[in-house]
């Protein structure tokens, strides 16, 4: 009995047990009310399937939310995520048009590859602001978030640039072995952000950091190359993400793409667990956050309601999740399943 007791707090302490459960929440709601909901077919060698969408659509959220993951480990945010996606989307579609071949291989691969180095510099330019400057996170990636979406209109002239490239095409609506291709790159992303985090000591000294900054710098950490190297992780992921949205549409639109796709991500990062005041950090906390954040997007239409309502909607149940989770609403739960405390019984018989 000791024994399952003892298993069953660990259950209910565990940091996962309310994402996870509002994750099974909204899958069962839809499947209430859509029965077939679960449904899964194979077409064409694919599987398809509102399942298969959700962990389509969740690809870029989850890819974003990963670097966010780490930047808000070390007390830090990233608000230009967003238009770093943008200017990936806008710099490999415009070298893609550009190019002798716009069909080949090649020419998608070269595209790819440019524009995630563009993107590696931009994150390292807001880790220079942070760490170099001293800049305020907050206003340091501000400042790549306003001029960022600027920088891709001026790339793609203001104008919607699309593509024809079936390689390119495939990052969002390829498959590998009848799952998703979007969802494989960022389930491999994830495998390696694990890898490195928590096989190495890199995990620990971004925890460290972000715990306390100074300690950690007279304990020999440097912290500065720790603080640089998460901003341009960061934009490394976020210019993933704009290379899968970019490819969803064959088009790349500066103006819209990736636009509040940072918000999603900090939605997902938080819901998963991770404190904004930085130290610990979850990743599988951060891939449940991003599916919640998919499959709240995929459940607002099924249960009809009103498009003008879907940010207030999805607003009123991000709060409730986060509100489960507080420490404070916690232990008001637990006083209130156990009953008043002795003394307090006692001073009322008094």
């Amino acid at each position: 009995m000791p024994e399952t007791a003892t298993l069953t707090q660990r259950v209910l302490r565990h940091p996962l047990l309310w994402p996870v459960l509002a994750l099974l929440v909204l899958l069962l709601i839809n499947v209430l009310v859509k029965p077939n909901f679960f449904d899964i077919r194979m077409q064409d060698g694919h599987l398809y399937g509102n399942l298969v969408d959700i962990v389509r659509n969740s690809a870029p959220v989850l890819l974003v939310a990963l670097g966010m993951t780490l930047v808000i480990a070390t007390r830090g945010i990233d608000l230009s995520v967003g238009a770093i996606a943008a200017i990936s989307a806008a710099v490999a579609c415009t070298r893609i048009v550009g190019a002798g071949d716009e069909g080949a291989l090649t020419t998608a691969v070269l595209a790819c590859t440019y524009a995630l180095a563009v993107c590696i510099v931009l994150g390292a330019w807001n880790g220079f602001l942070v760490s170099v400057v001293g800049i305020q996170p907050i206003i340091a990636t501000l400042i790549l978030m306003v001029a960022g979406r600027g920088i891709s209109m001026a790339i793609t002239d203001g104008q919607i640039t699309t593509v024809r490239n079936g390689w390119f095409s495939d990052l969002a609506s390829g498959y590998v072995l009848t799952v998703p291709l979007a969802f494989i790159i960022a389930l491999g992303v994830f495998a390696l952000t694990a890898l490195l985090t928590r096989r190495t000591a890199l995990g620990m000294l971004i925890e460290a950091v972000g715990i306390n900054p100074e300690a950690s710098r007279l304990a020999g950490v440097r912290s500065r190359t720790i603080i640089w190297t998460v901003y341009a992780f960061s934009g490394l992921c976020a210019g993933i993400a704009g290379l899968v949205i970019a490819a969803n549409t064959n088009s790349v639109n500066a103006n819209s793409l990736g636009l509040w796709i940072e918000l999603d991500a900090i939605l997902a990062v938080v819901i998963g667990g991770t404190s904004l005041a930085g130290g610990r950090f979850s990743l599988t906390g951060t891939l449940v956050g991003a599916l919640f954040i998919a499959t709240l997007a995929r459940t607002i239409p099924n249960i009809g309601i009103p498009s003008e309502l879907n940010y207030l909607f999805k607003a009123v149940v991000v709060i409730a999740v986060c509100l489960l989770q507080s420490p404070k609403v916690r232990a008001l739960f637990r006083v209130h399943r156990r009953g008043p405390s002795v003394p307090a019984l006692a001073k009322g018989a008094a």
